[in-house]
């Protein structure tokens, strides 16, 4: 062969070579008539979402999508455009889709979604604000100004990033955390806490929370969820905060003026499942059968326990836990929250329980080791950070996970409403010793975060009024005497060691039924019951109890004795410093009480401000119904 021809050959192999390599359309696929880049990773250093980089003129968008054909990149930088300018590209192990915009303004807003193998458009999960257009409209401007409209001709949930939003400077430079021991937590729902749902509002009403003396407040999730009028635990964006609440800085300022006074705050969380408006749930749709598809990264196909409700999160899979753990980072970090309460903590299994409650909260080993996983990564950030499950599970496998420093919720409402009610039945449902950590087999003195209420059981002094116990003059449900045997079942939580929880207007005596306008649904503040004289005096009873165990060792021991299965109802606490005996009569009748004092000599009441003299033992006293009395050797400092 000649040189002419063999040069004649080789032009025609390139072309042949340049025809086979040109971009074609793919099929049922639209992205503007090109098949995507591949074979090229992200940029180091970005993360998943948006990095602004470039002084924030350019933007690197990072989604993980793995088995996906096509992705692009469509919002207000490129007028909602999939063409081939906005088709994203494909990283070398085909897991992940990125592209770079420049030119961007970094003080303005943009709206982006993206474009899924040409029929899905979706929200980013990694956003830090979303546009939704069936419920933004109800957000007053007072609670959220300047919101960004809705961009026109769009439709669903839309992403919102900007390069340079207005940052926040925190004043309080320092803050130490509790001590786990000494916890009580007041938890609360926004929306129901204030009349104007905002955290503006809230901060400007602190003192109220900070005069109870409680040294940390719980919030209900505050990340987006669906709709606004929500107790929150419907969660569709991890990452983006709730706007029917506030800013993200108006967030921040609550915190730091929580910080300034002493209390930590720790956010309630669902990282259990999501619901059907998160983007990660609509990528990997099985239509047909109307449930996750069999290749999504993070979910299961079907729910693994009875009390499920949305689309059960697969905590065994290596981007669920990759997703989980940068959750609990970012919100760590940008917001410098103190600890989280993971709701239904004990859905993170792969145990399939069906409907058997009981198999769900047997012993689960897999389900350990996903908790110490999680643990031990928060822990790396944050050695104080608070971890707090609301678990339910067998004792021998919470005390697992609570002697590594997590805590377990413990629900007491039933023999706290039982005991405050004046009932008891063959089972001994007014027994109270679930108040102590020993019975449940764990040796941590921080382990439990007992409660006789929390959002989600019924309220002590409702179920006062409507079936309080009686005899001849003395009536639980008349609303003085209730109150009163609320003051009584305070001393006695308050007393026990460990960390404790306060419904919001608990310590009030909120008598407003869970279930009135449904069980989820509004609820008024009523700030007049501050008003009435019994409401006032219980508000301040719970103060000084809650003062009382933060300031005194004595309710730090691990030295104590109880008796909380009968009528009358005793804790003693043996410390150094003080020595603490709690007494009270449960009974609507009048019950002598045979109490074995630590010492004779005179022991100072708390509650009446008298004393009383023991020369011998054991002191024999006839109390009265409702009695309680709260004694030590010396007057308990506050």
């Amino acid at each position: 062969m000649n040189s002419r021809n063999l040069y004649l050959l080789l032009i025609g192999l390139l072309l042949i070579s340049v025809t086979a390599c040109k971009k074609t359309p793919s099929s049922g696929n639209d992205t503007g008539g090109t098949t995507p880049p591949v074979g090229k990773d992200v940029p180091a250093g970005a993360g998943d979402g948006v990095t602004y980089i470039n002084n924030g003129t350019s933007a690197i968008f990072n989604l993980y999508a793995p088995d996906k054909k096509s992705v692009s990149l469509i919002g207000d930088f490129n007028n909602w455009t999939a063409d081939s300018k906005a088709v994203m590209t494909n990283s070398t192990d085909g897991t992940r889709w990125w592209i770079q915009i420049d030119g961007l303004n970094p003080a303005t807003e943009y709206a982006y979604q993206y474009y899924i193998d040409g029929s899905l458009k979706v929200a980013d999960p990694y956003s830090h604000k979303i546009l939704d257009p069936g419920n933004d409209a109800a957000i007053p401007a007072s609670v959220y100004p300047n919101l960004k409209a809705y961009p026109s001709g769009q439709s669903g949930i839309v992403s919102v990033t900007q390069g340079s939003p207005d940052a926040y400077t925190w004043k309080t430079a320092s803050f130490t955390r509790p001590d786990p021991k000494n916890l009580v937590v007041y938890e609360l729902l926004p929306r129901d806490f204030v009349a104007t749902h905002s955290y503006k509002t809230i901060t400007d009403t602190l003192n109220y929370i900070a005069n109870l003396g409680v040294n940390a407040i719980e919030l209900m999730p505050v990340n987006e969820f669906e709709g606004n009028d929500s107790w929150g635990y419907n969660s569709n964006f991890m990452f983006a905060l709730d706007k029917y609440y506030g800013t993200p800085n108006d967030y921040k300022a609550f915190i730091d003026a929580c910080h300034a006074k002493g209390i930590a705050v720790i956010q309630d969380i669902v990282l259990e499942d999501q619901f059907g408006s998160s983007p990660m749930v609509q990528m990997y749709w099985d239509k047909t059968n109307n449930i996750p598809a069999a290749n999504s990264p993070w979910f299961d196909q079907a729910n693994m326990h009875p009390d499920a409700v949305g689309y059960q999160l697969n905590h065994q899979s290596v981007a669920t836990q990759y997703f989980t753990k940068n959750v609990m980072k970012y919100w760590m970090q940008e917001y410098k929250i103190d600890g989280f309460r993971f709701d239904e903590a004990k859905g993170f299994t792969q145990t399939n329980s069906g409907n058997d409650e009981g198999a769900w909260a047997a012993y689960d080993a897999a389900r350990i080791t996903t908790w110490e996983n999680y643990n031990s990564y928060m822990k790396s950030l944050d050695p104080s950070f608070y971890v707090i499950l609301e678990y339910f599970a067998a004792n021998q496998e919470e005390a697992v996970l609570a002697n590594q420093g997590m805590m377990m919720w413990t629900n007491l409402s039933t023999p706290g409403e039982q005991a405050l009610m004046s009932y008891n039945d063959s089972g001994g449902s007014w027994d109270l010793s679930g108040l102590f950590y020993d019975v449940y087999g764990f040796s941590a003195p921080y382990a439990l975060v007992a409660y006789f209420e929390s959002h989600d059981q019924e309220r002590l002094q409702f179920k006062n009024g409507m079936y309080g116990n009686s005899n001849g003059s003395y009536n639980i449900k008349t609303l003085a005497t209730g109150l009163q045997r609320d003051e009584m079942g305070a001393a006695f939580m308050f007393s026990s060691p460990g960390p404790k929880m306060v419904w919001q207007f608990g310590e009030r005596g909120y008598d407003i039924s869970i279930d009135d306008g449904g069980r989820l649904g509004d609820k008024a503040p009523h700030w007049e019951y501050m008003a009435d004289a019994n409401r006032h005096h219980l508000y301040q009873t719970y103060s000084r109890m809650i003062r009382w165990k933060i300031k005194n060792p004595a309710f730090r021991t691990t030295n104590f004795k109880y008796n909380l299965s009968g009528p009358i109802k005793f804790i003693q606490l043996l410390d150094p410093t003080n020595n603490v005996e709690v007494v009270g009569n449960f009974d609507v009748m009048p019950q002598p009480a045979v109490l074995n004092f630590p010492s004779t000599g005179t022991w100072y009441d708390n509650i009446t401000g008298t004393s009383i003299n023991i020369t011998s033992l054991p002191y024999n006293v006839t109390l009265l119904p409702g009695e309680y009395h709260v004694y030590s050797n010396t007057a308990l400092a506050l």
